[in-house]
């Protein structure tokens, strides 16, 4: 293809990384370079603690039992998300309780979510779609009024910020994606970030398989020992070494990403003024530059703009299927409002291509392919 949707890359020393790793005679997890992310991501972030996973969803696997999730509890979150953020919590017995989310941001609309508490719920799962902030303010507000956990999915959000804070860092937990789609790559990869400390020591041990192993190694203890349920959570070194040269360079990373999306918005802005597409709203500032997209006026021309791009050797595609009217969220969860801007954007986004080593002159071709499409050019 000409432009493909995205792209794995090297930035810095992710190599030699990867032959320090096997010099050092240690592939499995917790070493190095694993702790070298951790150092990292604690100080630049300025969160009490962060641990590697292997995935974004097994952070959030390791949330849900940070929280006691119990059979029967209910979590509320948005239904326009991928289906780790509801499947994290069925996996626990957990009932998802879907509502609907912001035209203007994507994310769950914070107005929504007093009406979905009930004496069951748990917790709240705001998803920052996009790298843009969810209402964190009114979001920790209703939780603290109410007595609930919140558990941020920052997969997509890295380095983003809402006011002053970085994305992750504000709720309970915040759980990072390193999937070779995001911003920071490791191919995969995630992390949990703990900001309420009375989480940090069980999720070390959750995060060992249930043991207390990182208090043996610390020298705590004289032996370790199975102590709790868990799981392995741990990514090899070998990805952690990887990570860790991306992290070196999330600045210039998300920069980069940060000027393709003001490339995109500023050549596509005419297509908005005439009423063909709609644009999401920007704050470089804030956002990460993890997505761009635009929507159409129905299901019909997305899906002939879609197939338009990809015969001119052009990938763009659409986004999730909302949970709510999956098989599996029909099956496990349930609506506590209407989901009519779910439905509507689910039926009209389209992501374009977006990576680190796209260049103004492919994004060029993206845009004048738009254009053609609405018989601009």
């Amino acid at each position: 293809m000409k432009v493909p949707f995205g792209k794995p890359f090297i930035v810095g020393k992710e190599l030699y990384n990867i032959a320090q790793a096997v010099f050092n005679s240690q592939l499995s997890g917790d070493g190095l370079f694993t702790k070298k992310c951790h150092q990292w991501l604690e100080a630049q972030l300025h969160c009490n603690k962060a641990l590697l996973t292997h995935s974004c969803t097994a952070a959030l696997e390791m949330a849900a039992i940070l929280f006691d999730i119990q059979a029967g509890d209910e979590v509320i979150l948005p239904s326009f998300t991928f289906v780790s953020t509801a499947n994290a919590f069925v996996l626990r017995g957990a009932v998802p309780v879907f509502i609907d989310i912001r035209p203007d941001t994507l994310n769950i609309d914070e107005r929504l979510i007093e009406q979905a508490i009930t004496s069951k719920t748990k917790a709240i799962v705001p998803v920052h779609y996009a790298g843009v902030g969810c209402d964190m303010s009114t979001i920790m507000d209703i939780a603290s009024q109410h007595k609930l956990w919140v558990v941020e999915d920052a997969a997509q959000a890295i380095f983003a910020k809402y006011k002053n804070q970085y994305l992750g860092t504000i709720g309970h937990l915040g759980c990072l994606s390193f999937h070779e789609t995001k911003n920071i790559i490791s191919g995969e990869g995630g992390a949990l970030l703990i900001n309420d400390e009375s989480l940090m020591q069980r999720a070390e041990v959750i995060r060992e398989k249930g043991t207390n192993r990182s208090q043996f190694f610390r020298g705590e203890i004289d032996k370790y020992t199975w102590v709790d349920i868990g799981s392995s959570y741990l990514p090899s070194e070998l990805v952690a070494a990887f990570l860790y040269a991306q992290l070196e360079n999330t600045e210039k990373i998300n920069d980069k990403r940060q000027q393709l999306c003001q490339l995109y918005f500023q050549q596509l802005l005419p297509l908005q003024s005439k009423g063909f597409i709609k644009l999401p709203e920007l704050d470089a500032s804030l956002a990460n530059g993890h997505i761009f997209y635009l929507m159409t006026n129905s299901l019909a021309e997305r899906t002939r703009l879609i197939d338009f791009l990809k015969k001119q050797g052009i990938h763009a595609v659409f986004h999730y299927v909302p949970l709510h009217s999956s098989p599996a969220g029909l099956k496990f969860g349930r609506t506590a409002s209407q989901m009519s801007v779910t439905d509507e954007v689910s039926n009209t986004i389209v992501r374009l291509p977006l990576y680190y080593e796209m260049s103004e002159e492919q994004v060029g071709i993206v845009v004048n392919t738009v254009l053609r499409f609405f018989g601009i050019r």
